[in-house]
């Protein structure tokens, strides 16, 4: 915009400038168009709303007024300082940029932490990375209720603003100190007051602001009020404070991202958009709470970004609603947007169109943050993922690349090896090798083929970052790979589930009694079937236990080994093939309050588990 706005002090006229003093200049972009360079802005707290004395009464500096938006309807919320001071010079842009011709256009400015923009000509904010219908309104607070330093509707805050100017401006509030110093407020009468649509404000000196409510009750209950001895102001009114209790700084901006996680939804959310935004927003709530409780000395902090994959996905259009039967409709209409996200993924004709659906959502994200964050892959920055339900599954499979076209050539290799093992008769050997070169043969002709035109099968999605922790929620992933041919491996490693090459971490996190969730780590030694899962520590939860000093509990303790044998070592874990199998137990008995989870088991002796 070209302009300078600088807060002054000292006796001196309105356009001089103090010691003490913030320029805000727009040199160069950063993300909304503008750059704040400060010279010196002090953070500056006022007890009580009070202003240092001799002050000279000017315009509210950019540093004094404040932003707040709402999101539930009911509070409003302030942005920090950064965000409030990069806002107020775009609003100022708007207002006096253009010369005499129309406003400047202004860009989005970018906000919390990157997530949102406010647009101060509509003064409206929405969301980066995320759709939603619901815009969330912003505002300029110029003037706050005391106690609650909860700004003033905006309309009502520019009519007191102007009054306040038009009545006081160039005063000092050395005046007011030094003529009534000692005395209350209660013994003193109102030397200006402006009348409003449903209220009207009084002011006894300059910083000595009341807003009194002309509705009836509240005239009677101020006349019955001053008629028993008690005054105006200390009876009915609301002390205001003209500029926020903390002055805005430039150092009140958000910690870089060091590290970004993605989570994904699973079946259900056809029948509710917003959810999956909801869940995030609580996620990154609580995250928030534990970086400032323990990881407040870090410069940096983890960001939590919704990927909501299933509304832009056509699928079979309303084809299955056109044959659904009416009777007992709400449970099929039920049905029909949740479980039968399964179907479609079983479905050949569906599920690819699903796993391109999540995999570019991803991509979208993902090459969306780094343009607008280019700092973080610079400084290896890391990516997460946590998914829910089916989104596990089809998660795994983005980044192992599975493929079930794949997977039926290798049962019919295994049927070739098979057949060549057991003993045939000539004419039964000949045979076989004329189909064998007739295979290798059509095989040929099906790769050149597809080298000439476009593949009938598509090649395995690809990410385009790497996954540093995987986090399964609720997930039915461990019954799909057990239906695939997966079994217990040997090493206590995840690698033949999830290389660690795709992915640096594998955690498996469930509720007891959830239906659709299974264990994991029984596929990666058999005996943990017998081992009761680690139960999760509240977030909030003071000292706990590291889950790698955990001693396992047996979900059948008859079957609980009293002794390792001699020639054993004692770090050694039972052998998946020697490991008689064990009754399961029902372990979630004495898990009854919904939140408390487990995640797949860890036991010291075995390393490369989560």
């Amino acid at each position: 915009s070209g302009a300078s706005l600088r807060y002054s002090t000292g006796t001196g006229g309105e356009g001089s400038e103090g010691s003490e003093g913030a320029g805000l200049g727009s040199s160069d972009s950063g993300g909304s168009g503008f750059s704040l360079a400060a010279t010196a802005l002090p953070e500056r707290r006022r007890p009580g709303g009070g202003r240092p004395r001799y002050e000279v009464v000017r315009e509210l500096g950019a540093e004094e007024v404040r932003w707040f938006y709402r999101e539930d309807r009911k509070t409003w919320k302030p942005f920090i300082g950064y965000d409030s001071l990069r806002i107020e010079l775009a609003f100022r842009a708007l207002g006096g940029g253009g010369g005499a011709g129309e406003p400047a256009a202004v860009e989005p400015v970018c906000v919390r932490s990157g997530l949102y923009e406010v647009d101060v000509a509509s003064a409206e904010s929405y969301p980066v990375y995320w759709n939603q219908t619901e815009k969330i309104p912003v505002m300029r607070g110029q003037w706050f209720i005391d106690g609650t330093w909860q700004p003033l509707e905006e309309e009502e805050s520019n009519l007191i603003e102007q009054e306040h100017l038009n009545r006081f401006k160039g005063q000092q509030l050395q005046e007011s100190f030094d003529m009534e110093i000692s005395k209350p407020v209660d013994g003193k009468e109102a030397i200006h007051s402006l009348k409003l649509s449903r209220n009207h404000v009084d002011w006894h000196s300059v910083d000595e602001v009341y807003l009194y409510s002309d509705a009836t009750t509240s005239k009677i209950a101020r006349t019955v009020t001053q008629k028993l001895g008690f005054s105006k102001a200390s009876s009915s009114g609301t002390r205001l404070h003209r500029g926020y209790v903390e002055e805005a700084t430039l150092e009140d901006k958000p910690p870089q991202t060091s590290h970004i996680v993605f989570v994904v939804h699973g079946i259900g959310q056809k029948m509710d958009q917003g959810r999956i935004i909801k869940n995030t927003a609580m996620m990154r709530d609580t995250a928030r709470k534990v970086e400032e409780k323990y990881f407040s000395n870090l410069a940096t902090h983890v960001e939590f970004l919704p990927v909501e994959w299933r509304s832009k996905l056509t699928l079979d259009g309303d084809t299955v609603d056109s044959i659904t039967p009416d009777k007992v409709r709400g449970l099929r209409d039920m049905l029909n947007s949740s479980a039968m996200d399964i179907m479609y993924y079983t479905s050949p004709l569906y599920r690819d169109e699903l796993v391109k659906g999540l995999q570019q959502e991803l991509n979208r994200l993902y090459s969306l943050f780094c343009s607008r964050n280019p700092e973080f892959e610079e400084k290896g920055g890391k990516v997460s993922i946590v998914s829910h339900s089916l989104g596990c599954v089809i998660t795994y499979d983005i980044m192992t690349g599975w493929n079930p076209v794949r997977l039926y050539e290798q049962l019919l290799q295994k049927e070739e090896e098979e057949l060549e093992e057991r003993w045939m008769s000539y004419e039964e050997q000949r045979l076989l090798e004329e189909l064998y070169v007739t295979k290798q043969r059509l095989r040929e002709i099906e790769e050149r083929l597809h080298e000439l035109k476009a593949s009938i099968i598509s090649k395995p999605p690809v990410l385009k970052f790497k996954v540093e922790n995987f986090f399964c929620m609720g997930s039915p992933l461990a019954v799909f790979l057990a239906l695939r041919g997966i079994r217990p491996g040997t090493s206590g490693s995840q690698d033949h589930i999830l290389p660690r090459t795709i992915c640096n971490r594998l955690l498996n996190i469930f509720h007891p009694t959830d239906p659709v969730a299974y264990r994991l780590e029984p596929l990666i030694l058999k005996h943990y079937s017998n081992i009761s899962p680690v139960q999760i520590h509240w977030y909030n939860t003071a000292n706990p236990l590291p889950y790698e000093h955990m001693k396992p509990s047996f979900l059948n303790p008859s079957k609980e080994p009293t002794s390792a044998p001699d020639t054993e070592s004692a770090s050694a874990a039972p052998s998946p093939t020697t490991s008689p199998v064990m009754v399961r137990r029902h372990y979630g008995e004495s898990i009854t309050n919904i939140g408390k989870a487990s995640i797949l088991g860890n036991v010291p002796s075995v390393p490369g588990l989560g």
